[in-house]
């Protein structure tokens, strides 16, 4: 492979804090569109469980265990789920609309080919959380840890990675459009396959790509970052580097 297929644009401007969100669509990349939310005063949901194909409308989900709960095709507009616990917890092609997410926990959540349209996802601490096939337009994930995120074969649109910690999160063959990491430790990312347009890593204070570093045409990254990932690239390249 050509150094130019690489193609990630290389920007030496400052990484961290409020000089990266005035940096960001800068030269060579467009910035995100975040989601702008104005929940109307919600009901608390006394529903008991969730249902299949269910249909939630204003309502706040507070402190609930939805542990191992199928809510699978459900629609959810202006809700805001706080402090639940979705161990298991059966969202598949569910969609999010204008909701908020905020200090849920668990394992194994499964929201694969789901719909996240303006959705704030705040102080999460999820693991093994399945989003494969799934759909992010103007979503903000902010604070909190999510281990192993399945995103392959996703689409995202307008999102924002900030402050939080992204283990081993898996892009494979994803296709992301206006995204940008802000202050996000990104660790042992998958990118095979994965298409990049206007995608800014400048801000990510960690910045690890265990697979398709290949892929990082369409992306921005600051000359520091590009020399943390010399070696990588180097070794796609199948460039010897000695002394």
């Amino acid at each position: 492979m050509a150094l130019s297929q690489v193609g990630a644009f290389v920007s030496g401007g400052v990484q961290h804090g409020r000089m990266v969100r005035r940096a960001a669509g800068g030269p060579g990349v467009k910035a995100a569109r975040r989601p702008e939310l104005r929940l109307p005063a919600p009901e608390r949901f006394e529903g008991g469980r969730l249902e299949p194909d269910g249909d939630y409308d204003g309502l706040e989900f507070r402190e609930e265990d939805l542990t191992g709960q199928d809510g699978g095709g459900a629609r959810f507009l202006d809700c805001a789920l706080r402090g639940c616990a979705l161990d298991g917890t059966r969202l598949s092609r569910a969609r999010l609309l204008d909701s908020v997410l905020a200090g849920v926990r668990g394992v194994g959540t499964d929201l694969a080919e789901a719909t996240l349209r303006d959705v704030e996802l705040t102080d999460a601490r999820l693991g093994g959380t399945q989003l494969h096939g799934a759909v992010l337009e103007r979503v903000l994930v902010r604070g909190g840890k999510i281990d192993f995120l399945n995103l392959r074969g996703a689409r995202l649109k307008d999102v924002v990675f900030e402050g939080c910690v992204l283990v081993e999160p898996d892009f494979g063959g994803a296709r992301l459009e206006r995204v940008e990491f802000v202050d996000c430790a990104l660790k042992g990312a998958d990118l095979s396959g994965a298409t990049l347009k206007d995608v800014d890593l400048r801000g990510a204070a960690a910045l690890e790509i265990a697979r398709g570093v290949d892929r990082l045409s369409g992306a921005v990254v600051s000359t520091a970052q590009l020399l943390d990932l010399a070696p990588v690239l180097a070794a796609e390249l199948g460039i010897g580097v000695e002394g």
